[in-house]
């Protein structure tokens, strides 16, 4: 296969890149500076610019770039940064595909299971509706943008992803250096469920939806059996053998994070109805194996 890939430096990009070439296919990476090697292409997402030329003999498309949803604190233009970050760029792609005679068969297109908003401890799957706040309202718009190569007929996926467990890199990256030192604990009450993913679990889930010509629309990649926030917590101090005492209260948190805090504290109970019924297999089922799978990397 001949794929294009946006956000190929990222957690989960470079780990796909990686993977895909290791079984023989060919990856090009869409980059926004100018190409400097064969394998690039230069695209200007915000611009709306990309040569539909550009993807010809593409076989699929996955699209992984985005600004960090957590990499700073949710002013009112980094919201804005986050929104056009996906919004243009999904776009932008779904556009260059609308417009080639013979496009790509799948477009598997990055979200998050922020569509959903707080769930409780309600066990929820891809028919649920959108959830209320900003992140609910960001997944929608996101989606929405990839409507033009939905038009055009190309098998179009929504990566609805949840927590990445990886040793380095994403949001539990940062978790692990805390522990280690002895300085992990609960957030809030630590009552929220978390929905977690390994992330050698994410990637093959990318190249099942990839590969499943029954499957289109959203697909949570999340774990089967969600955990709450203390029970995260416990394993990994006892995978780590490190204490797990400290707490971050609520309203520091508050303090700290602004209006991303109350995304932090809720809960999302997700689970993955599409991939389990379209016979994906989880290497990391619960999240004791997806900590030992992250440490093991």
């Amino acid at each position: 296969m001949r794929i294009a890939i946006t956000g190929s430096t990222g957690l989960i990009g470079t780990a796909l890149v990686r993977n895909l070439r290791a079984d023989g296919h060919d990856v090009v990476r869409l980059v926004r500076r100018p190409s400097t090697a064969a394998d690039e292409v230069t695209w200007d997402p915000k611009g709306r610019r990309l040569d539909p030329a550009a993807l010809a003999g593409c076989t699929a498309v996955v699209h992984l770039a985005g600004a960090g949803i957590a990499d700073r604190r949710w002013t009112a233009a980094y919201k804005q940064e986050l929104r056009d970050s996906r919004v243009l760029g999904t776009r932008t792609l779904a556009t260059a595909l609308a417009a080639m005679d013979d496009p790509p068969r799948v477009f598997v297109s990055g979200s998050a299971i922020g569509y959903y908003g707080d769930t409780g401890d309600r066990r929820t799957d891809e028919d649920a509706p959108a959830g209320t706040g900003f992140l609910p309202e960001l997944c929608v718009a996101w989606e929405d943008a990839a409507a033009p190569a939905q038009d055009a007929g190309v098998r179009t996926v929504f990566a609805r992803t949840g927590l990445v467990v990886a040793g380095s890199g994403g949001a539990w990256g940062r978790l692990f250096p805390l522990f280690r030192l002895g300085l992990g604990g609960r957030i809030g009450d630590g009552s929220q469920y978390w929905s977690f993913i390994s992330l050698r679990d994410h990637v093959a889930a990318l190249r099942h939806v990839l590969a499943t010509e029954g499957v289109s629309g959203p697909v949570n990649l999340t774990a089967p059996e969600p955990v709450t926030n203390r029970e995260a917590t416990a394993v990994m101090g006892h995978v780590l053998r490190r204490p797990t005492l400290c707490t971050v209260p609520a309203p520091a948190l508050r303090i700290a994070l602004g209006e991303f805090a109350e995304d932090v504290l809720g809960s999302q109970r997700i689970v993955p109805r599409r991939l389990l019924d379209s016979g994906f297999a989880f290497t990391d089922p619960r999240i004791g194996d997806a900590v030992r799978a992250a440490l093991a990397s």
